[in-house]
């Protein structure tokens, strides 16, 4: 295929995109509640002649072109759902659901991605392989990427690339590095039973509020004492609670948190290390420490080789590239690229806010190149492993 044919766009394709995106904006729906999200999803794929591959799935869909010549499977990923934020901007298709707003850039991806689909369907017979596209419930929950390949409608997939807007780069700017760029997300919950007893006879009972206050402080070295110093990690008690009124020593004390780590061995390190001193420091006082872990995504690590397959199709387009940052936020994309390389890919949309902010906006302007950018990679992918 002559990889610049897959670009090619009408003069009413940028108009598409924008009002497609003014329409999921308007209508933004909460993780596996994305039930109006997926029937128009389902309807512009319909629209395009593309194939929607059936499954169990209740919201969120995955579709596929077929190209007109034998090859590889790869795959395109984007979420859909929204956040329980009430928006507080000035746009004329601002949220009109009263305390939810695509304040992440959902609706950007899934019309960028609907974007791609329509490029690709129309050079459907010149593509030498097969394109799934995901169209991804519940990223905001963290479950959604592990409903969907429990469906194996992508276990031929033989690699994945991702969108995700970033509004601190502008329209024309894509973000791209090898290596981690999202970090293992786990979650803890900590009760800590000691003894109840009156507050003027505190040696009656054992106090669960200074063993509470004392793995706040030594959890905190985890970080600076047991992981290497070039390790980037967090760990943050997020939620603590005790007793409810002033005279009585409580019996128990609750902590919650979370732990975020870029390395995989450092994740396993992080773990061990926090069960081991919330033990020790709660037999210390003679108390009992409860815990329970929940193990969310892993780290999102960008393939090497297909990184700098993405920056040199970029650099060719007329992107600009920059370092994207990493962060210690997480992303379930990462369940994609378990066995198969990965890139996510960050596209600059500008505007004044971060994720999750209700004054959070993208520019349209970067829809267009978002989706002839995808489209051309899936083409460029595809022949790069019938090369292999």
């Amino acid at each position: 295929m002559n990889r610049r044919d897959v670009t090619d766009v009408g003069k009413d394709f940028d108009r598409y995109l924008r009002d497609l995106l003014a329409d999921f904006h308007r209508e933004p729906e909460l993780s596996h509640q994305e039930y109006n999200t997926t029937r128009r999803i389902r309807q512009e794929l319909e629209d395009m002649g593309v194939e929607i591959l059936p499954s169990g799935l209740k919201t969120g869909l995955v579709a596929r072109i077929t190209g007109g010549r034998p090859g590889p499977v790869i795959g395109l990923r984007c979420d859909i759902d929204a956040l329980p934020i009430a928006e507080d901007t000035a746009l004329p298709y601002a949220s009109q659901t009263p305390g939810v707003m695509h304040s992440c850039g959902h609706d950007f991806h899934t019309v960028t991605m609907l974007g791609a689909a329509r490029l690709l369907k129309e050079h459907q017979a010149e593509l030498p392989g097969t394109v799934k596209i995901v169209f991804q419930p519940a990223e905001e929950t963290a479950d959604g990427a592990v409903e969907v390949l429990k469906e194996q409608l992508t276990d031929d997939c033989r690699l994945f690339l991702a969108v995700h807007s970033y509004p601190h780069f502008p329209a024309g700017t894509l973000g791209l590095k090898t290596g981690p760029v999202m970090a293992a997300v786990d979650r803890f919950k900590v009760t800590i039973t000691g003894r109840g007893a009156h507050g003027a006879e505190p040696h009656k009972g054992i106090d669960p509020i200074p063993v509470a206050a004392a793995l706040v402080q030594s959890l905190q070295t985890l970080v600076s004492r047991v992981l290497d110093p070039f390790s980037p990690a967090v760990c943050s008690v997020t939620h603590l609670e005790s007793g409810n009124t002033w005279n009585v020593i409580p019996e128990t004390a609750l902590l919650e948190g979370t732990i975020r780590t870029l390395n995989p061995a450092d994740r396993v390190t992080m773990r061990e290390g926090f069960c081991r001193m919330t033990e020790a420091i709660a037999s210390a006082w003679g108390a009992k420490a409860d815990i329970e872990w929940f193990a969310g995504p892993p780290a999102v690590i960008n393939d090497e080789r297909l990184t700098a397959l993405c920056i040199r199709e970029a650099s060719a387009m007329g992107f600009a590239v920059d370092r994207q940052e990493d962060t210690m936020g997480g992303e379930d994309f990462s369940q994609f690229i378990q066995s198969v390389p990965g890139v996510f890919v960050r596209v600059g949309t500008g505007g004044d806010c971060p994720s999750h902010h209700p004054h959070f906006t993208v520019d349209p302007a970067a829809l267009t190149g978002a989706a002839q950018y995808f489209a051309r990679m899936a083409s460029v992918c595809l022949e790069s492993l019938a090369d292999d």
